[in-house]
């Protein structure tokens, strides 16, 4: 009887383990940083990034934080052997989440890379900015990417 049970996906349904068992891994992270600060949307382009994710883990990532809706995948427009990946609604949910994860990091990493003129104004206004960065990426820009919201 207990096999035909249908097992979550879940391992709780606690609002920490939710958020963790669906995009809480640092490499899934970096994929939606680098969307949301760099306006990266290619497979190429995420594996170029500083940290060095390994092919086999960055394509599991993709089709995780693809599968559970926060990525959508579509065709390049200029090269249809590409793929675009964009957040969607509920991916862009975790700009506030990254926010502030970058804030918390910059006053605790004495060595942090985030400009100080940004994560003040992150702070000034939460609700204003996460409004705005949210819309920005909603339109195909990013925080200091092409197209940047902040200049650095």
């Amino acid at each position: 009887m207990l096999s035909s049970m249908k097992r979550s996906e879940n391992k709780s349904h606690c609002p920490v383990n939710f958020a963790l068992e669906n995009f809480g891994d640092a490499w899934s992270l970096l994929i939606v940083r680098d969307i949301v600060f760099w306006g990266k949307r290619t497979y190429g382009e995420f594996l170029d990034s500083s940290e060095g994710i390994a092919t086999n883990v960055l394509a599991a990532r993709l089709a995780h934080l693809e599968q559970r809706g926060m990525l959508s995948k579509g065709p390049h427009p200029a090269d249809k052997r590409k793929d675009i990946y964009s957040l969607t609604e509920k991916g862009l949910a975790l700009i506030p989440i990254l926010l502030e994860m970058s804030g918390w990091s910059a006053q605790y990493d004495k060595e942090t890379t985030a400009p100080q003129q940004f994560v003040a104004s992150v702070y000034a206004d939460r609700a204003k900015m996460f409004k705005l960065v949210q819309d920005t990426i909603r339109n195909g820009g990013s925080l200091f990417g092409e197209r940047p919201l902040v200049q650095h």
